[in-house]
């Protein structure tokens, strides 16, 4: 008994050949395809990361306000009451990392007494929101508990 693998060879010859000639348009349209599912990919990620870069820029605007805040607090506090002047003052910030203009109003609704201090920040990039704090600044009482020669 002979097998013959001459038969076998010239047969897988002719399917390999008749196989290339269906595939012959189909490898663009592959690419094709892969390429927009690609450009879907990459236009969403893109869309993303400029959502996170808007989003890190507001926080970043927000701890600089909130910065420029506290440090016109903390100036007001710690000044003594008569040295809180009343009425209203402007500084404007043109350098730096967050360019604003700071009001700062102060009224005195009770003479001697009570001052209100109102703090107001309004960045000069748009994409910050402005923000404002008031606070209350009373006259200290000066205790007389361990003067012995006062009445």
């Amino acid at each position: 008994m002979r097998i013959s693998l001459r038969k076998f060879v010239e047969a897988e010859h002719v399917a390999r050949r008749s196989s290339a000639k269906g595939r012959k348009g189909f490898v663009i349209v592959e690419i094709i395809v892969a390429m927009v599912l690609l450009a879907i990919a990459i236009s969403s990620l893109a869309a993303l990361l400029y959502t996170i870069s808007q989003s890190g820029m507001v926080a970043t605007g927000n701890a600089y306000r909130n910065g420029v805040l506290m440090s016109a607090v903390n100036t007001y506090e710690g000044l003594p009451y008569d040295s809180v002047a009343n009425g209203t003052r402007s500084d404007s910030v043109a350098t730096g990392p967050y360019p604003n203009t700071r009001t700062v109003i102060v009224t005195e609704p009770v003479v001697g007494v009570v001052k209100n201090v109102k703090v107001i920040i309004k960045p000069t990039n748009p994409k910050y929101k402005p923000d404002t704090v008031t606070f209350i600044r009373t006259k200290a009482r000066t205790s007389k508990a361990l003067c012995k020669t006062c009445q």
